[in-house]
């Protein structure tokens, strides 16, 4: 069997078209119903392509009846779709199970982003680029080189009617998916020139703010068939100045952040950690002037994490400088008297990461993850708070002027 002929073997779609969930306890039952999304492709009525591989059957459901409350919490009602009943412009391949879950992750960052023009472009579930920006083609440009060579084949949502300037830009390069809550007049058929492209179109995009705080109820599975269920997690800071100044107290000491952010650094400080929310931890990011500059998920070790975010950083730096100089690849210039130039170059500018405001999930259980940051030139930190070791954190900051917050909040998301 040939590398491609794996994507030829997915076994049909044999899910059924309804399903039921119901939650019991002793003030009753509670019943959430379910129905089968598909779509028209070629005269046919087609599900999910597959699920995370081709081998792996898969199928998409809406919420079209019930609504789960428990105690105060209450999920979001049905017909309020976004990603589970998306409009298929154009089916290219028609999606995956990736491309769906790409766009949910994408639209779970846009919708605190709702005051600006915003893009965000997600791969395997995690942001390469987001970015702010006066018009939606520049926020596009923005996140677009913030990780030009991770976006090649993402997932592009963007919270705006998609113009045919933004159009042409996302035509110019690869993605998957493109989902806008409108297309302006010629800007499907401009993307059409990719035919592989999936364009969806979900007109709940523009009313994304609605769905600010909001709930939903999520499932894990077991090895074993069992589950754990929780409900999804909301950013409880909804407004900059929902910060809480960084301050511990140790052994009868008082330790606070020496200076407090000014306007900009706390508009960095507030998109980083909406962003962040979307963002698979263990995870450290890095942003400026309404843009990520490095991305780091996953990692095992807080420190380490920083590091990667810090190396990503300087990687990109390198690969848009020789993209903007010859339209070729770092890689591609790396060994040659030229990328050792743009290497110089982005050493000399540490990445573009000096201003950057550093953004991490999780406390800081020692000073050496925040030191890495300093060391780059960052000039304020945004954290839950928690640590033993918050005090050694606060002085590192204040050593070099650095300011620092705490949310108060973890936003680990696994």
């Amino acid at each position: 069997m040939s590398g491609r002929d794996v994507y030829r073997t997915m076994n049909p779609d044999r899910f059924p078209e309804r399903m039921e969930v119901t939650f019991a306890d002793e003030s009753g039952r509670q019943t959430l119903y379910y129905e089968k999304a598909t779509w028209t492709i070629d005269g046919e009525e087609q599900g999910l392509r597959y699920g995370e591989n081709p081998e792996q059957q898969a199928s998409l459901y809406r919420l079209v009846n019930g609504n789960l409350v428990l105690g105060e919490t209450e999920t979001i009602a049905p017909g309020r779709y976004l990603a589970s009943d998306v409009e298929l412009l154009q089916s290219g391949k028609h999606p995956g199970k990736i491309n769906i879950t790409d766009v949910d992750s994408a639209l779970n960052i846009l919708r605190y982003l709702g005051d600006t023009p915003a893009t965000v472009i997600v791969k395997h579930n995690n942001p390469c680029g987001v970015a702010l920006g006066a018009s939606l083609d520049e926020s596009y440009r923005r996140a677009y080189y913030a990780d030009r060579v991770a976006a090649f084949g993402g997932a592009v949502a963007v919270n705006r009617e998609l113009d045919l300037e933004t159009a042409q830009q996302i035509a110019d390069s690869y993605s998957e998916v493109v989902v806008a809550p409108e297309f302006s007049p010629g800007a499907v058929e401009l993307l059409a020139s990719r035919r592989n492209l999936r364009i969806m179109r979900v007109r709940n995009i523009e009313r994304l703010r609605e769905y600010c705080g909001q709930r939903v109820v999520e499932f894990s599975s077991l090895i074993d068939g069992g589950l754990i269920v929780q409900w999804s997690q909301v950013p409880e800071i909804r407004a900059p100045e929902d910060f809480t100044p960084a301050r511990t107290e140790r052994k009868g000491q008082t330790y606070e952040i020496s200076r407090r952010p000014t306007k900009d650094e706390l508009a960095d400080m507030y998109f980083g950690w909406m962003v962040e929310f979307g963002v698979t931890s263990n995870s450290v990011i890095y942003v400026k002037d309404g843009v990520t500059v490095g991305i780091g998920t996953g990692e095992q070790d807080r420190v380490g994490v920083a590091e990667i975010a810090r190396d990503k950083a300087y990687r990109k730096h390198a690969d848009r400088l020789a993209w903007e100089r010859r339209s070729v690849a770092y890689h591609d210039i790396a060994a040659s008297g030229e990328g050792r130039e743009i290497w110089e170059q982005t050493v000399a500018e540490r990445g573009g990461l000096p201003g950057s405001s550093m953004i991490s999930d999780a406390f800081f259980p020692f000073r050496d993850g925040v030191d890495v940051g300093i060391r780059e030139g960052i000039t304020s930190v945004v954290q839950p708070g928690g640590s033993l070791r918050d005090y050694e954190v606060i002085e590192a900051c204040n050593d070099r002027n650095v300011t620092m917050v705490f949310t108060g909040q973890r936003s680990f998301r696994h």
